[in-house]
């Protein structure tokens, strides 16, 4: 199928806004061919990555605008979101609305958080939504967001049974099974645009015992061919020794006329740090130093613009290679002509585990650039024969894993679609959230397996009941003469994307403080699962973190990354930089602005709690305290930072510095002796201190 076949508007807004795509490739003529377009069918289509899934996606989106409907596309990540905004952001040439939510959006992309939430709170929208597109669709059996997306179909399909749902996901073992619990016709393809050769190499093919020492042989090829390298590795450190030491093995093998580039690169991670005030951290040091090179690490410790940075100039051809941890897999789209997985193992509360045959594929599936390659190669590295024969067996012949639903698993995802199924007034008592939950994949893979089916309304209950027992134990959930209902904490959680277990510490924190502790509180909010942690770096003396929290009062025996985030949260709002928290914690310090905002937001949630709970004498100080970890800066300097726009901290606390509090008497000349401040800055302060 050509296409020149569609219908003649679909055909031109395709041809606008993918005007490279002449063509459909085999595994998309399939599914148009099964009548996709034209069907109301729900449909999963698992074909490999990098083979269009999107493009297909975005037609059905397309059909369905041109028709006056709405289109919801939800993506698992916030990355994928930003990616998928900028792309689809072409449609609205043709008069269609892209955003981020369907109260404003004709298509509205969104992370599968949101649109969970406009199931439970948002029905008049929803309801209003013709079709609902769900990207990574496989992650259903992952354990955090799996469970969301499950019960936002459960509870979407309650809400407006004449959706279509349209899954894109990659091949599944079970696909029949998931099939029939969405009621979905599954297409399924092997094509590639890019074929893949997937090959196990060990360490004795190259006589040396160290692996890094094959991935140095990999990339002198990749460099001899002019292509790039992805290689994946277990831990954050490992990232970091692995990319330092290839880059030394290849420094002199570079060709001079590709250095410039690589400066280049290298100029540019070292300016993050610069332009937010703080001078470089060893990590980013240690990062620009093998940029220069043509290699670069890729992990959550760095600074978000680097990592962004190190993407698109590997895009651009800037970069060799990039070594990575696994979740480098989902939310990036970083193709290379090979992909290396060095380490199959990953560290887990039962000790270290082979990750699951499906990571393999997902790992593999990066390797082969589209409009590129002729070939893809994906190299999974053993230390010796045998068990290069015992890999080969188990990750390339085979076969993928089952998925499971994990919503039983993860206790959180329990409770909270417990409350929204109440808050919402879809539940009232147990019977009527049993028949939720069996409506779930979780509920359907439990009614149709030949082994629990017996059991299954039986497991479910006791489920249930637990999970009731414990969010009425915590003032979550009360029994009425009407039902089951929320409380005022319970219709703050259903409202927020915290989980419970959050709520319950920070409720129970605030019900046995007698005056507000920030230092206690801030070690109480780390730990709770929702603050992202400030990771320790190595294995230096971890005393001074000991030191901060006992100098604040808080007296812990184990020092774990917790520990680490509480302190460095503690010298952010004391206005360190990343530099100085970094020297003085050993911790990956580029992670601090991140945290340091979701406790910001984290502080207001507490505020909520203490609200509701009738705790009132702290909310002052608790929006100063939400402020201080948004701005990074003391409480003397909260009313100047508020008061102009784009100030940041360290021009503020200079401006203080030169003339303390009161600005009234200076003059804007005055003011822009001070380094940073320029003629529109320093008018935006004289205005602020007028006012």
């Amino acid at each position: 199928m050509i296409m020149e076949t569609l219908d003649y508007n679909l055909k031109d807004i395709i041809k606008g806004c993918y005007p490279h795509i002449e063509n459909f490739n085999p595994a998309q003529k399939a599914v148009i061919e099964s009548g996709y377009l034209d069907a109301k069918d729900n449909y999963i289509i698992a074909i490999p990555t990098a083979s269009g899934k999107t493009l297909l996606g975005i037609l059905a989106a397309i059909k369905a605008l041109l028709n006056g409907g709405k289109v919801i596309y939800a993506v698992p990540l916030l990355s994928i979101q930003n990616e998928k905004l900028k792309e689809f952001k072409l449609l609205e040439e043709y008069g269609f609305t892209v955003g981020r939510h369907p109260q404003s959006s004709d298509l509205s992309v969104m992370v599968f958080e949101s649109f969970d939430s406009i199931t439970r709170f948002s029905w008049n929208h929803l309801r209003e939504v013709d079709l609902l597109i769900v990207d990574e669709f496989h992650m259903i059996g992952e354990y955090s967001r799996g469970p969301t997306i499950e019960c936002a179909l459960t509870r979407s399909h309650m809400v407006n049974p004449g959706m279509r749902i349209v899954a894109l996901s990659a091949t599944l073992q079970n696909m029949e099974e998931i099939a029939g619990w969405l009621n979905a016709r599954v297409v399924e393809h092997d094509f590639r645009p890019v074929p893949l050769h997937k090959e196990v190499l060990n360490t004795e093919m190259f006589s040396t015992r160290n692996k890094n020492d094959v991935i140095v042989k990999i990339l002198e090829k990749a460099l001899e061919e002019n292509s790039q390298a992805l290689a994946f590795v277990s831990t954050r450190r490992f990232t970091e020794s692995l990319a330092s030491f290839v880059a030394d093995k290849i420094k002199n093998k570079v060709p001079p006329s590709r250095k410039k580039a690589f400066r280049e690169v290298s100029e540019k991670i070292l300016q993050v740090p610069e332009k937010k005030g703080s001078r470089p951290t060893s990590i980013c040091l240690k990062l620009a130093d093998s940029a220069k090179n043509g290699v670069a690490f890729h992990h959550a410790g760095l600074f978000s613009e680097q990592k962004e940075i190190i993407e698109d100039e590997f895009r651009s051809g800037n970069l060799l290679m990039i070594t990575a941890t696994p979740s480098l897999m989902y939310g990036v789209n970083l193709p290379s002509r090979s992909v290396v997985i060095r380490d199959y193992t990953r560290w887990t509360s039962q000790g270290p585990q082979k990750i699951p045959v499906f990571d393999y594929e997902q790992m593999s599936g990066r390797a082969g650039r589209p409009q590129y390659d002729d070939v893809g190669y994906s190299y999974l590295i053993a230390k010796t024969l045998d068990e290069a024969y015992d890999l080969q067996e188990y990750y390339v012949q085979g076969e993928i894993e089952p998925t499971h639903s994990k919503l039983i698993e993860n206790k959180d995802a329990i409770y909270r679609q417990i409350i929204a199924q109440i808050a919402s007034s879809m539940a009232k008592n147990p019977v009527e959230l049993q028949e939720f939950f069996s409506k779930t994949f979780y509920g359907y893979q439990m009614e149709n397996s030949p082994y629990m089916s017996t059991f299954a309304a039986e497991s479910m209950e006791y489920e249930i009941n637990n999970a009731l027992e414990f969010l009425m134990h915590n003032g979550i959930l009360q029994a009425t003469p009407e039902g089951l209902k929320t409380t005022s904490l319970g219709l703050l959680i259903a409202k927020s994307n915290y989980s419970v277990e959050t709520a319950v510490k920070l409720k129970e924190f605030a019900s046995n403080m007698d005056e507000l502790d920030i230092y206690k509180l801030i070690y109480q909010m780390c730990h709770t699962p929702d603050l992202p942690l400030i990771s320790f770096k190595g294995r230096k003396s971890k005393d001074p973190v000991r030191e901060k929290l006992s100098s604040a009062g808080i007296f812990a025996v184990d020092m774990q990354n917790a520990e680490a985030t509480a302190a460095s949260l503690m010298e952010w709002i004391d206005e360190r930089n990343e530099y100085e928290i970094e020297n003085a914690f050993h911790v990956y310090a580029a992670t601090t602005r991140r945290a340091a905002y979701e406790a910001s937001l984290l502080i207001k949630f507490f505020r909520d709690i203490c609200q509701v709970l009738g705790i009132y004498q702290p909310l002052r100080d608790l929006d100063i305290l939400s402020a201080r970890f948004y701005y990074g800066v003391k409480e003397e300097l909260i009313p100047l930072v508020l008061g102009v726009k784009r100030l940041g901290r360290k021009r503020a606390r200079a401006l203080f510095k030169a003339f303390g509090e009161d600005l009234r008497p200076f003059t804007e000349k005055e003011l822009q002796k001070v380094e940073g401040i320029g003629p529109k800055l320093a008018a935006a302060v004289h205005r602020y201190a007028q006012s």
